[in-house]
């Protein structure tokens, strides 16, 4: 290839870049441990934040009403006070603390720029996929089993969101086994649509208690709840072409959750479930609380709980397609309390260009 080919290729590459990342190479990346990282000054840099300060090992950046939080050693970080799980620990080398390349373009980056995203806002179409059913009863509690509180809130959800215009399409409707795989067939039928899938958490700890979301684990890292990389990691998923819309997806159902069921917060996670690793489009999996501990399974249990669930999706849907269009004329999150209940509004997706 001649020089003058290299240029014009090199040119073109350029074009298609963001036009922030054009202007001066706002980005230095830190190599540590064979993986990409950026400092958390470079972040606050980059994305405006008026305010950085740290405490020991724990770092706080701010602007208006958007924080992100952290602290050296824990995957956990905090934006306006909502937990997600990062693949990766932050760390500290040479004073500096580090943020990998990967948690930045697959979380941070959609969370706080979704309207950089195209096309999202086009979904009217809500796959609704009940969890488990027919002999597959999912957890069970003494106030009942998974699959018929999925179900319930679906079909809740179902009618709120025609109501509002949406059509809505259930993997099942009725108490009935459908196989995995056929779900995710059944969402891939509907190419301009939005999946969330409903379930119900257990554990063998009975202590175990809250809400948690899943969103795809992005190509290269481990499962949240893996101990290390495994082969099938490095496999491109179907799913993976939506990471940023599946990102923001899940923290606006998250937000949601808190906001309206008060219950606490387990965090934003990865995982690679075949009904969100299949489907090509955006989706995420809902956990509503344990119906193996004594407090959540009342609170399951109940009906106007289920029915605060079917409005949190609602709720969802709806911060999810503000968030994504570039408007930002309302609150599209919350942010939560300590104890994982949620009270003042505030923006936590940004759709600053």
């Amino acid at each position: 290839m001649s020089f003058r080919q290299i240029c014009l290729l090199l040119a073109a590459l350029l074009a298609l870049l963001p036009a922030r990342a054009q202007a001066a190479g706002d980005w230095k990346l830190v190599k540590h441990q064979g993986r990409d990282h950026v400092t958390v000054a470079n972040i606050a840099n980059f994305y405006g934040f008026t305010s950085q300060t740290s405490s020991g090992n724990s770092f706080r950046l701010a602007t208006g009403r958007t924080s992100l939080s952290g602290s050296v050693g824990s995957v956990e970080i905090l934006i306006n006070g909502i937990k997600f799980i990062m693949s990766y620990p932050a760390e500290q080398v040479n004073g500096q603390i580090l943020i990998s390349r990967m948690d930045l373009s697959k979380l941070i980056e959609p969370v706080l720029r979704p309207g950089r995203i195209q096309g999202g806002a086009n979904s009217r179409t809500i796959i609704l996929d009940a969890g488990h059913g027919g002999h597959d009863t999912g957890a069970r509690g003494l106030w009942g089993n998974e699959k018929n509180f999925t179900l319930d809130v679906a079909n809740r959800a179902r009618d709120l969101l025609t109501r509002l215009g949406y059509q809505v399409k259930m993997t099942r409707s009725t108490d009935r086994f459908i196989p995995l795989h056929e779900r995710a067939a059944f969402a891939n039928r509907h190419p301009n649509a939005l999946f969330i899938s409903i379930h119900f958490n257990s554990s063998n700890n009975r202590d175990a208690t809250g809400i948690e979301t899943f969103t795809l684990a992005p190509r290269g890292v481990p499962s949240t709840w893996q101990d290390g990389p495994r082969v099938s990691d490095f496999q491109l998923c179907a799913g993976n072409a939506r990471d940023a819309e599946n990102m923001v997806l899940a923290t606006a159902a998250h937000a949601s959750m808190l906001r309206r069921l008060r219950m606490p917060d387990r965090g934003i996670k990865r995982a690679r479930f075949v009904v969100i690793r299949e489907i090509k489009i955006p989706g995420v999996l809902l956990e509503g609380g344990f119906v193996t501990h004594s407090t959540d399974s009342r609170r399951i249990a109940s009906p106007a709980y289920r029915q605060e669930m079917a409005y949190s999706i609602v709720d969802a849907v709806k911060s999810y397609r503000t968030a994504v269009s570039g408007a930002a004329t309302r609150p599209v999150a919350v942010q939560a309390n300590a104890d994982g209940t949620s009270e003042t509004p505030t923006v936590i997706l940004q759709s600053a260009n």
